[in-house]
């Protein structure tokens, strides 16, 4: 039986890290749907948030370049909501399988809990469906360690998108996908994969969550009636193993991450006698 898979994302229905994937994912064969929001909604994480018009939720055909026969849609909501509805037949037969990506920027350390992109992966996990999210660091590895976090994110974005190596990413991500399909249903995958070339990348390592992503958002400034954020650097090197450590040596990273579960470590003895 074919694998039914649901592409979403955060950067957007025209966005060609989702048209990307869902070719690569069609040539292999999947049985693809591709559902994302119509505008770009980075930050969103899980967010159930969606406009409506008369009572119903905006979702607009959105045939894709190269992808003729695929169903596409641009849905007015997080890519939360958009995997939410999808997993309850919106978009035709329900989804074994969420692929969300590929994001234009890494999703690393524990800041993928702001990722709209792991944050649908996410809802299909609390769904009970397996799910990646994949992200292509568009930070050079000397950027991401050398640069300051303002300065590189600049730097990046002089770069066309169309220069990216969103195969390299879709690539790693599908060779993946047995693993994922063979592991407990609400598993989560999440993929960062260099900018380069596949023949130079130096492998696919596990990865452990780092404690802070690539760049952090500080408040630069503050008055009355306004507050003006940027991004710095971490104050401290990534530590070795760690997904940020590995994109900056030019690995590949895979980090095998858990949606919502509870804390067993946490003394609430007493409470229910």
């Amino acid at each position: 039986m074919t694998l039914r898979v649901l592409i979403t994302n955060d950067d957007g229905i025209a966005a060609p890290g989702i048209q990307a994937l869902a070719w690569a994912a069609r040539q292999r064969g999947l049985d693809v749907v591709v559902a994302a929001p119509m505008e770009e909604a980075s930050g969103t994480s899980a967010a159930m948030s969606a406009v409506e018009r008369d009572g119903r939720v905006v979702v607009n055909d959105h045939p894709l370049p190269e992808l003729v026969g695929v169903p596409a849609y641009g849905v007015a909501g997080s890519p939360g909501f958009i995997t939410l509805i999808a997993l309850h037949g919106a978009f035709g037969p329900p989804p074994s399988v969420v692929l969300s990506g590929v994001n234009r920027g890494a999703n690393a350390g524990r800041a993928v809990l702001h990722s709209g992109t792991v944050g649908a992966a996410f809802t299909a996990a609390t769904n009970g469906c397996r799910a990646m999210a994949v992200s292509l660091d568009v930070l050079s590895a000397g950027e991401a360690t050398a640069a300051s976090g303002g300065a590189a994110v600049d730097a990046a974005a002089r770069v066309r998108d169309a220069e990216r190596h969103w195969n390299t990413a879709t690539r790693v991500a599908l060779d993946l996908l047995p693993r994922l399909t063979s592991a407990p249903m609400e598993s989560v995958l999440n993929v960062n994969v260099p900018d380069l070339p596949h023949g130079e990348l130096r492998g696919v390592r596990r990865g452990t969550l780092a404690s802070f992503g690539q760049v952090q958002m500080t408040v630069a400034e503050s008055g009355h009636g306004f507050v003006r954020t940027s991004l710095q650097e971490p104050g401290q090197a990534a530590q070795p193993g760690t997904d940020v450590a590995l994109l900056a040596a030019g690995y590949a990273s895979v980090t095998a991450i858990r949606a919502v579960s509870e804390a067993s470590d946490i003394d609430l003895t007493g409470l229910d006698e």
